[in-house]
């Protein structure tokens, strides 16, 4: 159950961040937010400030900004149709109802001659069926009310579609921009209280039963040298050691000025390829410095970026094990184990999987980030909008390929997990 939680509230910052980076943009840029949701599926919460509408929902896998003009605007009033209008006192509509009419006995009544919602926004009509042809200005904000629910209408300029290419693709860009700042942010706490890994030729802290407690290492204690070769930095140390499992080695240690050396016999562990290795049992050594921690936070999300990338390109180049690929399930149980582990782990796993997700979400692929980015690059090398009926169904068979590999993913996962 603890698992389940943290990985609720993982995934829902990491997500949360993501839109909020689009929903900042859009709004910067003039564009109508109709909804910021956190999840998919029913709604479990709803609230509306100013123009856009905050949800939760039930489905905690993902998040969306619903930007007016996205997709085509559905608010239709047709000639000859029979509304209801509410004015303004400077004689301007301010909501049209569409249907239930009987239900706004406050109205005022009219059959539609022409009504423009995008560009001019005007509505004219008759209030009786030989009267004379009235015409109403709409205010900008003006509701358009479907089902007794009121919808803002979009004027074109408040559309994504009427805006520059810039602010589009900065719009787009902005949300996996977020989760690398909130990758760094990440970061920085973590080193700014497990200090920042050193390359001194140190030693840091000294782990109790180890060979380094034993034979009276110190953490603070500088080396010189071992077995007679110089030492130039903590990866010197850390080499030696690993390459001499079970051996014994004499350390030149200067302590408080002075010099001295110390015998003592290396552990042996199972390296990460199989083969033993040397261990004494110290940490690197780490520095506590606020503005070391800025450095590191900005190269460890750095080298992350660039780890993401050779695994694409193993993938790719069919150098990567599609069995150890991960979705859902694989990631839940990865949580796990970080959680066992301490908070500091679990704040490194946040910042990685954010890493992540801005990363995957930047490749150009039909329904993520990056494809829509990829659109608007083609319209501007083109000189002209692709046609959004093409662009849609791109998107459409794009987002259908990656459900059915989040499918195979997931599959996978199970698999793993029962045949441990």
């Amino acid at each position: 159950m603890e698992t389940l939680i943290i990985v609720v509230i993982i995934f829902g910052l990491l997500v949360s961040i993501h839109e909020l980076g689009h929903l900042i943009v859009a709004k910067r840029s003039g564009i109508l937010c109709r909804e910021y949701a956190i999840g998919f599926g029913p709604k479990l919460f709803a609230i509306k400030k100013r123009e856009t509408v905050y949800t939760l929902r039930l489905l905690p896998i993902g998040g969306y900004v619903r930007m007016a003009g996205e997709d085509p605007e559905t608010f239709e009033v047709k000639p000859g149709q029979s509304i209801g209008i509410f004015l303004n006192d400077r004689n301007q509509v301010t909501r049209i109802v569409s249907d239930h009419l009987e239900k706004y006995p406050n109205a005022r009544f009219l059959t539609v001659e022409h009504c423009d919602l995008d560009k001019e926004l005007y509505l004219t009509g008759y209030e009786e069926e030989n009267g004379p042809l009235i015409r109403y200005a709409i205010d900008r904000q003006a509701t358009y009310v479907s089902d007794h629910q009121d919808f803002q209408i979009a004027p074109h300029d408040r559309q994504f579609a009427s805006k520059p290419l810039l602010a589009r693709f900065l719009t787009i860009f902005a949300g996996p921009f977020m989760n690398l700042v909130l990758a760094v942010v990440i970061f920085i706490i973590y080193f700014s209280i497990q200090g920042v890994p050193s390359n001194q030729p140190q030693l840091g802290t000294v782990i109790d039963g180890y060979s380094a407690q034993k034979y009276g290492l110190a953490s603070g204690d500088r080396i010189l040298q071992i077995d007679g070769q110089g030492i130039n930095s903590w990866q010197d140390i850390a080499g030696y050691v690993s390459k001499h499992p079970k051996q014994k080695i004499e350390m030149t240690v200067e302590r408080n000025g002075h010099q001295q050396q110390i015998e003592l016999m290396t552990g042996e562990r199972k390296g990460t390829n199989g083969k033993a290795e040397g261990v004494i049992g110290v940490y690197q050594p780490t520095i506590h410095s606020f503005a070391a921690s800025i450095g590191a936070g900005f190269s460890q999300t750095y080298y992350w970026i660039k780890m993401e990338f050779v695994g694409l390109k193993m993938l790719v180049s069919g150098g990567f094990d599609l069995n150890n690929l991960a979705g859902p399930v694989g990631i839940y149980n990865a949580t796990g184990e970080v959680v066992s582990q301490g908070l500091f782990l679990v704040l490194n796993w946040t910042a990685f999987l954010s890493v992540n997700l801005a990363v995957i979400n930047l490749l150009p692929l039909p329904a993520l980030d990056g494809g829509r980015l990829m659109f608007i690059i083609f319209e501007a090398l083109r000189g002209k909008p692709i046609e959004p009926q093409k662009e849609a169904l791109v998107h459409f068979i794009g987002f259908a390929f990656l459900m059915i590999l989040m499918l195979l993913v997931t599959w996978n996962d199970l698999q793993n997990l029962f045949t441990r």
